[in-house]
């Protein structure tokens, strides 16, 4: 939502400006001007890249509208689980879990938490970390080791459609000056005619490297920008499962396991050590939705 907003004062503070300077309005209303940049840069994204980055360019943008990829109460959500799951391979043996991380989508644990069931990549790297772990034949080095495979395979998937949002930044306004130069070439085709239809031609051209640089670095860098912190913010929230998860391999006692991810959370959204020890004792799951 603030980058809505944002957008929308960048987009009246140069309008605004304009009129201030006793600037008309309808010169900068060049419809023809913004299908040729607009369209172009459209064309460059389908060009470079492939569905599946396309996608993601997509889920990214509306990512962008949502706000924080991962809230506070993400983190706490997701450790509460973690507490459970690693108190039930204590009491049971790390067998005791084998069934939950097989199928998560029927565990009585796993099950009481949506969003972590929701987001099948999270799902995944837990789920295929403990099987690791269970079977116990790999060191916890070794599987640290994986789990940092994992993360680079993730981030660098991750940050596919950031790049080519920021592709398109960058041509933006060199496509803002192919289509100024268009309208200086119709214009060439107009010097037989009134000035004052030459003089609203020669504007029109020029509105082609206006729009082409606002866009570059009013709307779509800064959309880029923002798409790229989402990617930090969840890969940070990947490096918090992997903290916790191989504290706990190591045989490090549930609570404390907790306590090792908790430190590992980003300043800004880590919860208090007494608000994750609360939530821990709490037999319910926290509902993201509630507490929003």
């Amino acid at each position: 939502m603030f980058s809505l907003i944002g957008i929308v004062i960048v987009l009246a503070s140069v309008v605004g400006g304009f009129l201030m300077e006793k600037g008309k309005l309808p010169v900068l209303l060049q419809p023809s001007e913004f299908i040729t940049i607009a369209g172009a840069a459209l064309g460059t994204v389908l060009v470079a890249n492939p569905l599946h980055v396309l996608k993601g360019v997509v889920a990214g943008l509306v990512g962008v509208l949502k706000g924080s990829a991962v809230p506070e109460k993400r983190y706490v959500e997701s450790l509460k689980m973690l507490f459970e799951l690693f108190t039930k391979a204590r009491k049971e043996g790390m067998v005791g879990i084998e069934s939950d991380i097989e199928e998560p989508e029927k565990s009585p644990i796993f099950s009481k938490y949506p969003t972590f069931l929701e987001d099948h990549h999270v799902t995944a790297f837990v789920c295929d970390t403990m099987r690791m772990a269970v079977t116990g034949g790999v060191k916890p080095f070794d599987l640290d080791q994986m789990m940092e495979l994992d993360l680079e395979v993730h981030h660098h998937t991750s940050m596919a459609p950031t790049l080519a949002m920021m592709s398109v930044a960058d041509a933006l306004p060199g496509l803002g000056i192919v289509a100024a130069v268009l309208g200086i070439v119709i214009t060439m085709g107009a010097l037989g005619g009134p000035p004052e239809e030459i003089g609203s031609k020669v504007a029109a051209a020029l509105v082609g490297t206006f729009l082409g640089i606002l866009l570059c670095y009013g709307v779509v860098g800064p959309l880029a920008a923002n798409m790229s912190k989402a990617v930090d913010e969840k890969h940070a929230y990947y490096g918090v499962l992997r903290t916790t998860l191989l504290a706990f391999v190591k045989g490090t006692a549930p609570i404390m396991a907790i306590e090792i991810g908790r430190r590992a959370i980003p300043e800004q959204v880590r919860p208090k050590f007494s608000e994750m020890e609360r939530a821990c004792r709490e037999k319910e799951p926290i509902s993201i939705e509630a507490a929003a």
